[in-house]
């Protein structure tokens, strides 16, 4: 091989007479003999190198821009490069001065404490690093908001519930952060917000002590979330209530209880106005004898039943809803109805002794005077429309339904049944007192009878 490079190298590049592939492909055309020298070989050269300038041409149409990119950046190598030796110097050269000014700018202005730059700068920082904070502090009034929108929508059911206490929650996380920053104008701005909403959550439960067949367990639900709301409605006259402790709260739930009965018996309108009829028809007669022209009283007698029966169910239930909700334990002379059975105002119901320096007497419990503002109801109304009624066996049958709805809320504390003698007006007191004395014995013989027969029953 060493003789053919001899012969070739007048006809090869200086630069690549040593180069390994042309050592390899002389190695390879030593072998050949002289005839593929001169048959297969030229073809082969034309054929790879046809190959090589195709691929070359492939490459070149997939990767100019590269090739182009490449060229230029090489172009600019030489000049670039030289550049960023002389930028880094420099750089290098103006650390130790930036070092030295940085130093001396802390020296400076570390020493300063009333520098309003650099508190500005101190606050924007500290914010900064805050946000994410700030942001969830002032979502809490429009979650709270929101829960208790929820609450007032769903109320009733078991979701109210679970959103109620939610809300609630929410108000005692915004209370601790207000004890926590009491300076804080955002936390106070948040907490006030907190409080609007919190007054909405306290509206819609006293509405919702106004709603259709309270039960038991939404009363004393509602009840114990208008204890945690509005704490100050359960401390207002806690001292003056005898052994009740319910607040003002006790007063909320009969007003609301009582908007419920008067809303229930306005419902009987159609027929009250009936009645009313009826009673012109008897106003407007001259003698006795003009009032058998009219009906005897039939629609009137239709309306007081119904009345009775709604203010004998509802009154019960709210008497029962207070004493179980407030756990009350009152004497009957606690319960403001002892004077009722006399005809009396229940001065004589016993109370907490006010102090001697005080001049104005604690106010009795809520319960205490409640029923009298029931039966002044349904007295007024009997003493209105009872007078419609001739026929002998209705009245007796109202009377009747009277004495079962005084005996029901008797067994509350509250029998109000010696008030119906005064039912009559003054022309008619003493027909009252007659017919109210037959009911009365006619119910105590049947009293009687029932429990001789229930005493008879042998018991297992």
């Amino acid at each position: 091989m060493a003789d053919l490079l001899e012969l070739l190298a007048p006809h090869l590049d200086p630069t690549q007479s040593h180069d390994v592939t042309t050592d390899k492909y002389l190695t390879r055309l030593s072998t050949l003999s002289l005839e593929a020298l001169q048959t297969t070989e030229p073809p082969s050269l034309a054929q790879s190198s046809h190959s090589t300038l195709l691929s070359l041409q492939a490459l070149s149409n997939r990767s100019h821009r590269a090739f182009v990119t490449s060229a230029d950046n090489l172009s600019t190598l030489c000049t670039s490069v030289p550049q960023l030796t002389r930028e880094a110097q420099q750089l290098r050269d103006a650390i130790p001065k930036l070092d030295e000014e940085a130093v001396g700018f802390s020296t400076k202005y570390s020493k300063i404490t009333d520098n309003a730059a650099l508190e500005r700068r101190k606050k924007a920082m500290q914010l900064s690093r805050n946000v994410d904070r700030l942001s969830d502090i002032l979502e809490l009034p429009s979650l709270l908001s929101k829960a208790v929108s929820a609450a007032s929508v769903n109320s009733g059911t078991g979701v109210s519930s679970t959103t109620y206490s939610s809300a609630l929650d929410l108000h005692a996380h915004i209370k601790r952060l207000q004890t926590l920053y009491p300076e804080s104008p955002l936390i106070h701005d948040v907490a006030s917000q907190a409080e609007d909403a919190m007054k909405d959550m306290t509206s819609n439960l006293i509405t919702g002590l106004r709603t259709q067949n309270l039960r038991l367990a939404a009363g004393i639900r509602t009840v114990g979330w208008l204890r945690r709301v509005a704490p100050d409605l359960d401390m207002i006259q806690s001292d003056g209530a005898v052994g009740t402790g319910e607040g003002a709260l006790g007063a909320i739930f009969l007003v609301c209880r009582l908007a419920h009965l008067v809303s229930t018996l306005e419902a009987l309108d159609p027929l009250r106005e009936l009645a009313d009829q009826e009673t012109q028809r008897r106003l407007s007669g001259k003698d006795k004898s003009d009032t058998t022209a009219w009906s005897g009283g039939q629609q009137t007698d239709r309306y007081l039943k119904r009345y009775i029966e709604i203010f004998r169910e509802q009154s019960f239930a709210i008497v029962s809803l207070y004493k179980n909700i407030f756990n009350s334990e009152q004497s009957e002379s606690e319960f403001g109805i002892s004077g009722l059975r006399g005809g009396d105002a229940p001065s004589k119901a016993k109370s907490k002794p006010a102090p001697s320096d005080d001049p104005l007497q604690r106010l009795p419990p809520a319960l205490a005077t409640f029923p009298m503002h029931l039966v002044q109801l349904l007295t007024d109304t009997m003493r209105s429309y009872l007078p419609n009624v001739r026929d002998r066996s209705s009245r007796e049958s109202l009377l009747t339904q009277i004495l079962y709805c005084a005996a029901s809320l008797g067994r509350l504390g509250g029998d109000f049944g010696m008030i119906l003698t005064e039912l009559g007006g003054e022309e008619d007191t003493e027909d009252m007192a007659y017919e109210w004395e037959e009911v009365m014995r006619k119910h105590r013989a049947l009293a009687g009878r029932l429990e001789q027969l229930t005493s008879r029953v042998p018991v297992n």
